[in-house]
């Protein structure tokens, strides 16, 4: 055997079993990396009509969130996508209050602003014809449980808008309606 091939096998075989676990998961299209030892959390979104548009994996790193999606069946171009302050997709996807503001009382919406932005202000994604999109994404300033927590008393959910965030517009940046939306939930 060549020996690439037994350090492979080396590095396998030192995995913990909960890897090792999450490792099975490779037929999930977002679980594409083995996580050791960060908390995960998911979303599915839904569009307004219950239909599947997605799949996110959230990841708490030294760094912040990773947030990795899968996404699928979309209209083609830009749109927002943000972390809401509230845990609800229903009766209607507005339930999913506004962007994720904890504890940031001076700070407004957008990138473009001095007083920016807030901590689930992130940038606009870009859907090509076909409809589906893979991204990673990294919010350094939110966590599951610290400083501008998914994970407060009321949750948090993931909301794809109609069409760009402009970084600017307050409150929201003039996204357009919520086409999807996923609440945040821990894995287990």
């Amino acid at each position: 055997m060549p020996r690439p091939a037994v350090l492979v096998l080396a590095a396998v075989a030192a995995l913990p079993a909960a890897a090792l676990a999450h490792a099975a998961r490779a037929d999930d299209p977002v679980a594409m990396r083995v996580q050791v030892e960060h908390p995960v959390a998911s979303a599915q979104l839904l569009r307004a009509d219950g239909s599947p548009a997605g799949e996110a994996i959230f990841t708490e790193t030294p760094n912040g969130v990773l947030i990795e999606a899968e996404l699928t069946g979309l209209p083609a171009g830009e749109h927002g996508f943000h972390i809401h302050e509230t845990g609800s997709c229903s009766p209607d996807f507005t339930a999913a209050g506004g962007h994720m503001a904890a504890g940031t009382d001076e700070a407004v919406h957008g990138f473009e602003r001095a007083a920016g932005p807030h901590p689930g202000d992130m940038p606009n994604i870009h859907v090509p014809e076909s409809g589906a999109l893979h991204i990673e994404v990294l919010n350094a300033r939110i966590s599951f449980d610290g400083d501008n927590a998914l994970f407060d008393a009321d949750g948090s959910a993931l909301i794809l808008h109609s069409g760009a965030d402009d970084y600017e517009t307050q409150p929201s940046g003039a996204a357009g309606e919520r086409i999807a939306c996923g609440v945040i939930e821990r894995e287990v």
